[in-house]
């Protein structure tokens, strides 16, 4: 696989890379740059320390002892299509790379010291049955990765994080077969991952799962929700606000969602008396289907329970909300697009029916 470093300076990036190797500190400036981009793009999901949560924890010395700066890269640019994690394409490849030294000052000496284990050609038809005897009850068995996003409530509670999607384009064009093979060897720890040389298996049985994981770049990717749909959704109403508030109300009952809340749009912002009845705010939720949606990600809170505003402006009465198909473009979770494409259709389906 050839690879070519970011940037355009080659000797440079040598010479920044060798000084890292010998234990040289960062100027603190670059140093600082990394740390503050890690807070802003990275920290709510895997943790302020590398730790993580949402995301796999970065900090495990088992992981940068076998993921490369251009692993990082890679992941960081292209994400995981279909996953929880976005793709950063709007960094510079200098802001890339302070994230990469960020992440890589967690690294231990010990983790350093050991080079990855080289991968040789396997067969995909042995490592089809190996990767279904060792690897199919954490990985999936096509492996699609562990269900859920991550989080404590969407996971097994015995696993500090989900087992990653193998079959993800995003982490197939950034691992290389020697990472994939050394993970193996070496296992994970702090993770369910466990050597599988110490399991028994031998390192053709390890290029034979390599090979086979490989394999899954045939996988055709997730398919994306449109990224032209409206980000509204928006219809006129032919009857008053009060009017129109209460044939919401009726709606949604008939929907079996729950009414939660109605009141002015600018409640705790105006003073107490002062609000404007001319713009209104009608909450629902479907309790089954939100924790559902919660499941598969925690940033359906972005949308859930349902808003639905309505605002009188010259005379015309409109009926507005956020369209979940168009943040589920934003989202990169293929899980998720089903459940937008649902949420988008209920939430129409309510508003024609109040204003039919």
């Amino acid at each position: 696989m050839k690879r070519r470093l970011l940037g355009t300076n080659t000797a440079a990036a040598v010479s920044l890379r060798l000084l890292f190797l010998m234990g040289v500190a960062w100027p603190a400036s670059a140093a600082d740059e990394g740390a503050a981009l890690y807070r802003r793009h990275c920290a709510a999901c895997h943790g302020n320390d590398g730790l993580g949560g949402v995301g796999m924890p970065l900090a495990l010395p088992d992981f940068l002892g076998v993921a490369d700066d251009f692993y990082l890269r890679t992941t960081i640019r292209r994400g995981r299509p279909g996953r929880v994690m976005p793709a950063f394409t709007q960094l510079r490849d200098e802001e890339v790379n302070a994230l990469v030294r960020h992440i890589r000052s967690w690294q231990t000496p010990e983790a350093r010291s050991q080079p990855p284990i080289k991968a040789q050609p396997g067969s995909t038809v042995h490592g089809k049955q190996l990767y279904a005897q060792n690897c199919a009850a954490c990985h999936g068995d096509k492996g699609q990765g562990g269900h859920g996003t991550g989080v404590t409530f969407s996971r097994p509670r015995d696993y500090p994080i989900l087992a990653p999607a193998l079959d993800n384009p995003g982490f197939l064009a950034a691992a290389s077969d020697d990472m994939i093979k050394t993970t193996l060897a070496r296992g994970r720890a702090g993770t369910p991952m466990v050597s599988f040389r110490a399991k028994g298996l031998s390192d053709k049985n390890l290029d034979d799962i390599v090979a086979y994981v490989r394999d899954f770049q045939k996988t055709p990717s997730p398919t994306a929700v449109p990224g032209d749909e409206p980000a509204v959704i928006s219809r006129l109403s032919a009857y008053s606000v009060e009017e129109t508030v209460t044939k919401l109300q009726t709606a949604f009952n008939a929907a079996n969602m729950r009414v939660v809340r109605t009141q002015p749009y600018d409640k705790g912002y105006a003073p107490e008396g002062r609000e404007n009845s001319r713009r209104m705010v009608v909450d629902a939720c479907d309790f089954g289907l939100i924790n559902e949606a919660l499941k598969l990600d925690p940033r359906v809170g972005l949308f859930l329970p349902c808003r639905v505003i309505v605002s009188e402006q010259d005379g015309e009465v409109r009926v507005m909300s956020v369209n979940p198909k168009r943040l589920s473009v934003f989202f990169n979770n293929a899980e998720l697009n089903e459940m937008c494409t649902r949420m988008s259709k209920a939430y129409v389906d309510v508003i024609e029916e109040a204003l039919f």
